[in-house]
């Protein structure tokens, strides 16, 4: 069974899970796939977004983003995670902020960078985890992708110990047991799910809810 799976940050394919990819961009311009939404993290030094349909956007360290057009990102480096036949929200972000807005488990804090569109499409996320953690084991119902954006720690598995540092790509498989820990510095991680139980409906969303149709006279 294939555990916590530590990704080098390269230049091209780095893993074909299909229908996702991941790829890594390292100074040289990286052409993103085509009939997919991709999600990008720069991890380090300065990059540029070309972007087909909306023009060209300067990226540093710690922003984000996701496009679903054919474009190309170079300068720096960094990590894209591609979902084939998908077609989300076209958003860039960032840099990251110091601690998460919501409140996650054994007291670390997650920021939704790219929310779902609609319930149960992909999400970004931003999970800041303080000093002196030792996270709770746990699993996911769907894999997970990311890179560490700053700090340092671990990653604890059955199979083993797994060393973290800042630009280096991650992806644990759907189910595997695993839990964070840190010592005297906190952990970013930039986290992608190709799922998830939340988002806006048809029947529930902003501006339905706070809609207040007037009685007829």
């Amino acid at each position: 069974m294939i555990s916590f799976t530590p990704i080098e940050i390269r230049h091209g394919l780095l893993l074909d899970l299909a229908p996702i990819q991941i790829w890594g961009w390292v100074e040289n311009p990286l052409l993103l796939p085509a009939d997919a939404t991709c999600y990008g993290m720069v991890t380090a030094g300065q990059a540029q977004l070309r972007d087909p349909g909306a023009g060209r956007f300067d990226l540093c360290r710690g922003m984000f983003f996701a496009l679903p057009d054919v474009g190309s990102i170079q300068g720096g480096s960094g990590l894209v995670i591609a979902l084939a036949n998908y077609r989300g929200l076209r958003q860039s972000g960032g840099p990251l902020e110091t601690l998460g807005r919501l409140r996650y488990i054994d007291g670390c804090s997650d920021t939704l960078l790219v929310c779902p569109p609609r319930w149960g499409e992909p999400c970004l996320n931003h999970l800041h985890i303080p000093p002196h953690t030792d996270q709770t084991p746990h699993t996911h119902p769907s894999v997970r992708i990311g890179v560490i954006m700053g700090g340092t720690g671990e990653c604890r598995t059955p199979d083993g110990v797994h060393p973290l540092h800042p630009g280096m790509g991650w992806y644990i498989p759907t189910g595997c047991q695993h839990s964070f820990f840190t010592q005297d510095e906190a952990l970013d991680v930039v986290a992608w799910h190709p799922d998830s139980d939340f988002g806006p409906r048809d029947d529930d969303h902003p501006m339905i809810n706070r809609t207040v149709v007037s009685p007829s006279s």
